[in-house]
């Protein structure tokens, strides 16, 4: 039995990790579509208090504007997973994690990868929640 006001705690299993990048956050673009560098414009799905800025982390989908990348893809507004953050945060099993950047990947509207290989690691919890996207992922950590 923990505090009072903590919960209940027993059977916790998906515990959402520390949301770390908020509205305006640069990312590392993983994927070999084009883009390189991406600001987060929104989170999806994302419902927080009123006046606090929307976070983003890990396996969370963000809408991005690409700042840099090849013309074509340049100031176009698109979907993105976030598969890696600087920022550690902690597993069910105690373990803590963080990564050496914080990266995306590009999906379409219906969840599918735009790229056909991910770059570096992703996150275990994002490939949970994107299973089509930790197809195209060298390692899953």
């Amino acid at each position: 039995m923990g505090k009072k006001g903590m919960g209940i705690l027993i059977g916790v299993t998906a515990v959402s990790p520390t949301r770390a990048l908020p509205v305006g956050a640069r990312l590392v673009c993983a994927d070999n579509t084009g883009a390189k560098e991406l600001q987060i414009v929104s989170v999806t799905g994302y419902h927080g208090r009123r006046r606090r800025m929307p976070k983003a982390g890990v396996g969370d989908h963000i809408v991005a504007s690409v700042k840099k990348g090849t013309p074509e893809f340049r100031k176009q507004i698109v979907r993105a997973i976030v598969i890696r953050q600087r920022k550690e945060y902690r597993r069910t099993d105690g373990m803590r994690i963080k990564f050496d950047d914080n990266a995306a990947a590009l999906i379409t509207p219906e969840g599918a990868p735009r790229g056909s290989e991910i770059k570096g690691p992703m996150a275990r919890e994002a490939a949970e929640r994107w299973p089509r996207v930790a197809g195209l992922a060298s390692t899953v950590v």
